[in-house]
């Protein structure tokens, strides 16, 4: 948290039926299913509680799930071990998970100090050969997906609550999005591999969640090199994460 600065706000997604989405989504995009098991699995900032339930729950992945939050918001509560935590220091010891998933949380733990402790924590639980998911808000995104406003999070932080307040949609803005070259400084001086899945990431969403769509023809029609050159707009950054020496392809 920001010393001096408002409590953190809530911004869990509480809705089962997009937390199941979210989870196949992640499954498909680490591959999952084809990795030794059983795995030990982490979610930092678990919400609802969906994403945990749906690995703990799964018909065909063993998974041992423990799920972390700095408030309990859960709607689903069985199957999965859950831990309050303050800040961004996790209360378990070094090498400790097969798959790390910090979804939409990056933005929420305070000022690129507390970004790269999140990270650093990260790395510190997770075994040699782990796989880590990251996903954060485009900082370029057209539309603010926590206070619902237009260009909000291009704006200078110092103007940023200003607009919200302006706008009557809150009293401070407490989210801080990345863009692609921010972020993937703080993945590098964390001591992370890895791996830009934004463009696999967008076609998953389609085929998962609106397969039926014009999006979806679309992007079933695009190969991917036009869109890798748009990723650093792609709304919704996703990387996948791995420790060096665990033999996993690199920078992406």
């Amino acid at each position: 948290m920001i010393t001096g600065m408002p409590e953190r706000q809530a911004h869990a997604v509480l809705d089962a039926a997009s937390r199941s989405a979210k989870a196949l989504k992640i499954e498909r995009l680490l591959n999952l299913v084809n990795r030794s098991q059983p795995l030990r699995l982490l979610e930092i900032g678990t919400g609802s509680g969906g994403i945990a339930h749906y690995f703990a729950d799964h018909d065909s992945i063993q998974c041992e799930v423990v799920a972390v939050d700095v408030a309990d918001n859960r709607s689903v509560s069985d199957g999965y071990e859950f831990q309050l935590v303050k800040g961004v220091v996790l209360p378990f010891s070094d090498a400790n998970f097969d798959v790390v998933i910090s979804n939409h949380v990056i933005e929420h733990v305070g000022d690129v100090r507390a970004q790269a402790r999140h990270l650093s924590e990260i790395r510190r639980v997770m075994k040699q050969d782990a796989v880590g998911y990251l996903a954060v808000p485009n900082r370029w995104m057209l539309t603010e997906p926590h206070y619902r406003l237009m260009f909000l999070s291009w704006l200078p932080e110092p103007w940023r609550t200003p607009y919200l307040r302006a706008m009557h949609r809150g009293k401070y803005y407490d989210c801080r999005p990345l863009t692609v070259p921010h972020l993937e400084r703080l993945l590098d001086n964390a001591g992370f591999k890895h791996r830009n899945l934004s463009v696999e990431a967008l076609r998953a969403t389609f085929e998962i969640e609106r397969p039926y769509t014009l999006g979806a023809r679309l992007l079933r029609a695009l190969p991917d090199t036009p869109l890798r050159m748009l990723r650093r707009l792609i709304p919704t950054l996703i990387y996948e994460l791995h420790r060096p020496g665990n033999g996993a392809q690199g920078r992406g």
